[in-house]
């Protein structure tokens, strides 16, 4: 059995390319136990997924006492390997303070993480341009695997999680939108009116809001095909939410990549970052879309603009409703 220790405590957009890394580790490698420290606040979506077998929680507020504990934990593991994902000094010295015959981090790791480590894997042929995804990938080849993505991301189901607007009447899947973002700079404004544009479009079409702060919508929409979720959306219940939607409609945020990941059908809406970097991987796949704001600016990007590359996108689905 090889112990591998994952470090990469956060973001979720991060965190989810690392699920995705992990499990395709699993998939190539046997015999492979995986644990992983992360923050408290991302712990749920860590701990349900299928490709991880221990948690290690790291809480941010807990200060050195916190940080001693949790190392006391992880220390009670003798691994095999240490990945360190995240590159900044604080996993550099979880990594540190870890049991490993070997402990692996980022060529680009900053903040003098780099010390801590007894290799470093290299970036992908096309550097720190490389899609964020791709980066985490060269991490395979460590432990003998290929660099690319291998099966299928797998999430714990979630008892007691009230789907029935999702899962809907006559198989009629939503469109979900995330109009909320981390940062102020990517967070687009149009989405209420977004929403306007789809369900006056059509009697049939449902629209789902969902994200962690809650949104209001002050439009008037029939409460048959709009639902707003913001503030009422647990971490745990995105992907069983994600994958009973048609559609996912997203600022660049961690849902927009946990989207991707899972398969569904994504729109992202991009303004200063660039999608080659961050964007759904792959950018490739017949169901990953982008629009992305004139000049980067956000504020410059209008709702009909999205709309018809939604309707774009949709094709022969649309035509046929």
């Amino acid at each position: 059995m090889t112990e591998l220790l994952i470090i990469k405590p956060s973001s979720l957009g991060d965190i989810v390319h690392g699920l995705q890394v992990a499990t395709s580790l699993k998939s190539q490698c046997k015999d492979l136990r995986i644990s992983w420290i992360v923050r408290d606040i991302f712990a749920p979506l860590v701990r349900a997924c299928e490709a991880v077998d221990q948690v290690h929680v790291f809480e941010r507020a807990g200060g050195a006492k916190g940080f001693l504990r949790l190392m006391r934990e992880v220390r009670q593991t003798k691994f095999d390997y240490v990945f360190d994902m995240q590159g900044l000094l604080r996993s550099g010295l979880m990594t540190s303070r870890a049991r490993a015959a070997k402990k692996v981090g980022r060529t680009d790791a900053r903040e003098m993480a780099g010390m801590f480590y007894d290799l470093k894997v290299p970036l992908p042929p096309e550097g720190r341009r490389s899609h964020a995804l791709d980066i985490l990938l060269q991490f395979c080849p460590v432990l003998g695997a290929k660099p690319e993505l291998r099966g299928k991301l797998k999430f714990r189901e979630v008892d007691q999680l009230n789907l029935s607007f999702a899962e809907g009447r006559g198989g009629t899947k939503p469109i979900l939108m995330f109009p909320d973002s981390r940062g102020v700079e990517k967070k687009w404004g149009g989405f209420r009116q977004l929403t306007e544009l789809l369900v006056r479009a059509s009697r049939t079409r449902k629209v789902i809001w969902a994200g962690n702060n809650y949104l209001p919508n002050k439009s008037i929409l029939p409460a048959a095909q709009f639902l707003n979720l913001t503030g009422n959306t647990s971490l745990v219940s995105l992907p069983a939410l994600i994958e009973r939607s048609d559609w996912v409609i997203s600022n660049d945020s961690g849902p927009m990549h946990l989207a991707a990941a899972l398969g569904v059908k994504t729109l992202a809406v991009f303004g200063p970052t660039d999608p080659r970097n961050f964007g759904p991987y792959p950018l490739t796949a017949p169901t990953n879309f982008v629009v992305q704001a004139p000049a980067g600016e956000l504020k410059l990007l209008q709702a009909k603009e999205v709309y018809a590359r939604f309707l774009k996108a949709d094709g022969p689905a649309h035509k046929k409703r």
